[in-house]
């Protein structure tokens, strides 16, 4: 959701509420920046642990996003009265491993009552200013470059409606849970200048904003999108999330279609991703190195190209 609200401006204020970039950005005079983020959300999945990991991974991901360094976390959650520990108590020991795994240092945060639970954090983050990516550093022959697959949208969906394999939705929780900490180093490693993550807004959005921010074209290859087990099949059956519809009805102008690119696949682009990866721009000359700092473990596949033209998207 985008507000219309007065925006913050100083000289030091590299990112902030006038773009679309995923966190504020503040130079500390140290040669470092100061990254700031918060995220919280109602429950995707009904383990109690996973929705912690999730969470935690998910409120990391802007960081990552940027190019940093987790430092600090405040943990900010509603919960209803008659939870009790035998809930809460696995949520908050998955969400410290995260944190923990993130190499960051858990300092507190609030708690209340809540009729509907909501769970996150607000974070501090750390990037050197030569390795700061934004969401207007996108430049045309930059190749596009995503660290997981889409599609948790309709497999979420379909666990709500009792539908859902359970082997597919292992594997979408585990996708989720894992942190884009090593995508981060990767763009550190290459010194990358772009980059967003697929959250909320789903690939297209995000890609979107990140087109619009760059005054450039991301060229999207259907072909090369990778999708969640399952998430194909659920989609061509028409179980998207509810944000399927917002996005295209908030963002479809800003996207077009190539002749033989399913409609199916064009609302899973639209639907909303929970703790997604990162889409990375890299210059070409620079794509085996970034390449070469993913661990042979983590998917990571090229989507597509930044090109010259009217900013928007292009899935062909």
């Amino acid at each position: 959701m985008r507000v219309v609200a007065p925006a913050a401006v100083h000289p030091d204020l590299l990112a902030g509420p006038q773009g679309y970039d995923d966190v504020g950005a503040i130079r500390l005079h140290n040669g470092q920046i100061g990254l700031h983020t918060v995220d919280f959300f109602p429950p995707v999945v009904d383990d109690a642990r996973a929705y912690g990991a999730i969470a935690a991974a998910n409120s990391l991901s802007d960081i990552y996003a940027s190019g940093g360094e987790a430092k600090v976390v405040l943990n900010l959650a509603g919960f209803p009265k008659d939870w009790g520990n035998d809930i809460l108590t696995p949520i908050f020991e998955a969400a410290v491993e995260k944190v923990q795994e993130a190499g960051a240092l858990w300092v507190g945060g609030h708690s209340v009552v809540s009729e509907e639970p909501l769970y996150g954090f607000a974070i501090y983050g750390e990037v050197s200013e030569e390795e700061l990516a934004t969401n207007d550093g996108a430049r045309p022959g930059d190749l596009l470059f995503l660290t997981k697959p889409v599609g948790v949208g309709s497999v979420n969906t379909a666990v709500k409606r009792d539908i859902a394999d359970a082997a597919d939705v292992e594997v979408a929780v585990a996708g989720m849970a894992r942190l884009n900490k090593r995508g981060a180093a990767a763009m550190r490693e290459v010194k990358a200048k772009a980059a967003t993550d697929i959250t909320g807004f789903g690939l297209l959005g995000h890609a979107a904003n990140l087109a619009r921010a760059s005054e450039v074209v991301l060229h999207l290859e259907s072909a090369n999108i990778p999708l969640y087990p399952g998430a194909a099949k659920l989609a061509q059956q028409g179980i998207f999330s509810g944000a399927a519809g917002r996005g295209r009805e908030n963002l479809g102008a800003f996207v077009s279609f190539g002749d033989n690119t399913p409609e199916w696949l064009a609302n899973l682009a639209f639907d909303a991703e929970t703790s997604g990866g990162l889409l990375v721009c890299v210059p070409p000359e620079k794509a085996k190195d970034f390449l070469d700092a993913i661990p042979d473990d983590e998917p990571i596949a090229q989507v597509g190209e930044v090109r010259e033209g009217k900013a928007g998207v292009v899935l062909a």
